[in-house]
């Protein structure tokens, strides 16, 4: 069920009235059935990987918590490994395959490749990272086990945001769920403004972006230089708009049943480095990695002084683009932001100095420039297919020259980037419905007047699933 679907404008408005029609020892119930309705509605019987990560993750922290201190990791060990070979099978099977041949064949050795029909189920590499999150929290001594079977299982499932995150804790997350919450009107006034805001930059600008993008990169050697280039751009927005629009969607869903998550995104584009870039793109997915992989890679290393840091940062970022896709690609397009920040950490002091001789002002925009240069660049990687497809890209950038120009529509792209901009800007470390909420009357409804023309009459021709799915 996709978020800008009428199954969903329907399905929530229905899951919301039963939800405060129920009394509170009910809706947990509620919760865990629409949930499980709305992820069947892709491929009903995916659930059941679900359901097996959360039966694994329920009993395995309770053993964790009743374990003296030689069995806890023993508990742990087999919680994480079977979370991690579902998603190794789902995800990297055909990966490992493929990779496992072009190797034995260095040696002439002759591998068949096993066929196997797998798809991999939308959004298990979300549960798996929350669900392992929560189980080393136990580990850790920081969260207690909890008891309550659908309590756990709703803060996998939880349906607003169990596609495409945020990837929450359960310290904050759980306590949501358990929350009675009453309606008041603030919750439905911001939740529905944030899905307002997340439909309009869902499907008047990513919407608007991706077919000129996806044309592009289908056939990269058909366009002129400039095209590519402007396509590797605006790849940039779309996929900006695109995530930036479901995490709206997810913040304003859950905020019409009083249940507060994490806002995963304070307006990455600009940001004046690579390390800032992070603090503030998929805050949730670069906080897990930083947490579970990189401190506890550095804390274990510590000894190795500020190579511990390089190499924690170089494997974090390795493992961070495996996540996101089963190809060298992800794993260059990952070790491209760890080299970045491995360079912004072992240059700090030099970079420093350089600020000092130049005006704030200036040092700021040729950062911030830089920086989103550099990204953009590297979701090359990201977006193509598979990484001959991304030397495709790059060499059309350089080589293609002489092509005269295909015809495009760059009307509706070059708006909806200047759109995305311009709300941007003006929402700069903020967040849509806490910045209206300053305006007085007259403004606030000019603003949702304005934005329900633009969503009625500038939506893409073309409904798209979000990026983040496949993932």
């Amino acid at each position: 069920m996709l978020f800008n679907s009428l199954h969903f404008l329907l399905f929530l408005p229905v899951v919301v009235a039963l939800y405060y029609l129920l009394p509170h020892k009910f809706r947990w119930l509620l919760i865990f059935v629409a949930s499980c309705y709305f992820y069947m509605s892709f491929v009903p019987k995916y659930i059941l990987i679900l359901f097996a990560i959360i039966l694994i993750d329920y009993t395995a922290a309770i053993a964790i918590e009743k374990a003296g201190d030689k069995r806890k990791l023993l508990y742990l060990i087999l919680s994480l490994s079977a979370n991690l070979l579902l998603l190794g099978f789902f995800k990297y099977f055909h990966f490992a395959n493929e990779n496992v041949a072009a190797l034995l064949s260095l040696f002439g050795k002759e591998f068949h490749p096993i066929n196997l029909d797998i798809i991999l189920p939308i959004g298990l590499s979300f549960h798996t990272l929350q669900s392992m999150g929560y189980t080393i929290e136990v580990y850790r001594g920081n969260q207690k086990a909890e008891k309550h079977l659908g309590y756990f299982a709703n803060y996998v499932l939880f349906f607003p945001q169990m596609v495409a995150g945020p990837i929450e804790r359960y310290a904050t997350l759980g306590s949501e769920l358990r929350k009675e919450h009453k309606a008041v009107y603030d919750n439905f006034s911001d939740g529905f403004k944030l899905i307002l805001f997340g439909l309009l930059v869902k499907m008047t600008i990513a919407d608007n972006l991706a077919p000129f993008v996806n044309q592009v990169y289908a056939n990269p050697s058909a366009f002129n230089s400039w095209q590519v280039l402007l396509a590797v751009v605006l790849f940039a927005f779309q996929i900006y708009a695109d995530f930036y629009g479901y995490s709206t969607i997810a913040l304003g869903s859950a905020r019409l049943l009083g249940i507060t998550i994490i806002d995963n995104f304070k307006t990455p584009f600009s940001s004046s480095s690579i390390t800032e870039f992070w603090r503030r793109w998929h805050i949730s997915l670069s906080t897990w990695f930083n947490d579970y992989v990189f401190t506890s890679f550095v804390t274990a290393k510590r000894d190795w002084g500020k190579w511990a840091v390089v190499l924690g940062l170089l494997l974090t970022f390795f493992i961070s683009g495996l996540w996101h896709g089963a190809g060298w690609n992800f794993a260059l397009y990952g070790l491209m932001h760890g080299v970045a920040l491995v360079f912004e950490f072992l240059t700090k002091k030099q970079r420093k100095k350089l600020s000092a001789k130049i005006p704030g002002w200036l040092y700021f925009k040729i950062g911030t420039l830089l920086t989103f240069l550099y990204v953009a660049f590297s979701w090359i990687f990201f977006r193509s297919e598979n990484f001959d497809k991304s030397t495709q890209v790059i060499k059309s950038i350089f080589y293609n020259n002489g092509l005269s120009f295909t015809a495009v529509n760059w009307s509706l792209p070059l708006f909806a980037t200047l759109a995305l901009v311009m709300l941007d800007v003006y929402l700069h470390n903020s967040r849509f419905d806490l910045k209206v909420k300053s305006l007085k009357s007259p403004y606030r409804w000019a603003i949702y007047s304005v934005l329900l023309f633009c969503l009625m009459a500038l939506s893409g021709t073309q409904k798209f699933s979000f990026i983040y799915f496949q993932f």
